[in-house]
């Protein structure tokens, strides 16, 4: 059994920062990559950034620029920096995780956080 608890969401006003980190616990041989998705009322879910394990980053076009995906492997854990936040960016954050529990990689998700940014 694998957890993924997010925290670090809240409310903060336009052009401001957040730090949302995502720590990934349980029966863990090895973490692929870890990601972080968005997701508002009525769309599909997507893709903010994604991180390999070996460090390689790719970001949404929304984000590039003004987001940073890091994380800390002896942690388990995957942070996403926001800086310059937009109302826009106000959605329910959710984390990723491609892990090896056993043989074969699954995917795992966190329960959410979420951001509101206020204009």
């Amino acid at each position: 059994q694998v957890q993924l608890v997010e925290s670090g969401g809240g409310l903060v006003q336009a052009g401001g920062s957040l730090r949302l980190s995502c720590a990934a616990s349980g029966s863990i041989r090895r973490i692929n990559a870890m990601g972080w998705y968005r997701q508002v009322p009525g769309k599909q879910r997507e893709l903010v950034a994604v991180i390999s394990s070996g460090g390689s980053t790719n970001y949404a076009d929304s984000a590039k620029g003004r987001f940073t995906i890091s994380r800390d492997n002896a942690k388990n854990t995957v942070y996403l920096q926001m800086n310059s936040l937009k109302p826009e960016d106000t959605a329910v954050y959710y984390c990723n995780a491609n892990v090896v529990a056993r043989i074969l990689p699954d995917d795992y998700w966190g329960q959410g956080t979420q951001v509101t940014v206020s204009s």
